[in-house]
């Protein structure tokens, strides 16, 4: 993949939960890694065979390939747009490119999302560069 196709800036995030003191419990999310990569919408037959593994499937984000952790628990953001992981791929089995399904988290009319909790700062992880 060209370099130049990588221009969106996303944020991988892993969850973490803590009991509230109410007998809840409360999620909420790290940032781990932030990545240079291909947010693409998937359209027509592309979208078809996607949903046919899973129907909310909607986009496929294309980030470099790099050794920290990635799982579909995680999270991408793209700005304020939440992105849940349904599955990941190593294209070509190379080691090069991670292609990852997801599904857009679309807010309801509060402006609240699906999930719970909030996002925090750069937590540890592997670093912020592509």
């Amino acid at each position: 993949m060209q370099a130049g196709k990588l221009r969106h800036r996303i944020a991988i995030q892993r969850p973490s939960e803590a009991r509230d003191g109410e007998g809840g419990i409360t999620r909420t999310w790290t940032t781990t890694a932030t990545r240079w990569g291909a947010l693409e919408q998937l359209q027509g037959r592309e979208l078809f065979a996607a949903q046919q593994v899973k129907a909310e499937i909607s986009h496929r984000v294309t980030i470099r390939y790099y050794s920290g952790t990635l799982n579909p628990v995680f999270r991408l953001l793209y700005g304020s747009r939440v992105f849940n992981i349904e599955s990941i791929g190593d294209r070509d089995e190379k080691n090069e490119m991670f292609e990852i399904l997801c599904s857009e988290e679309v807010s309801d009319a509060t402006g609240s999302g699906s999930g719970s909790g909030s996002s925090s700062g750069s937590g540890s992880g592997t670093g912020s560069s592509a």
